[in-house]
């Protein structure tokens, strides 16, 4: 079986990464605490969305 590397470019955030902080500890806050099965992907996607809003300066340590 072969296998092709996809060619597509993924979409950049539209939203600034302090917009999709604000989304991530609004879905904390709703969850109490403890995240179900559908808000942990909904985090995960988040996560992602922020790290690829989130300027390199903001991983530093």
């Amino acid at each position: 079986m072969l296998h092709t590397m996809s060619t597509t470019v993924e979409a950049v955030s539209e939203r600034s990464a302090a917009e999709v902080n604000e989304q991530i500890r609004a879905l904390w806050l709703r969850s109490g605490g403890t995240l179900s099965v559908e808000q942990r992907e909904e985090y995960q996607r988040l996560v992602l969305e922020w790290a690829a809003a989130a300027p390199q300066s903001t991983w530093a340590a």
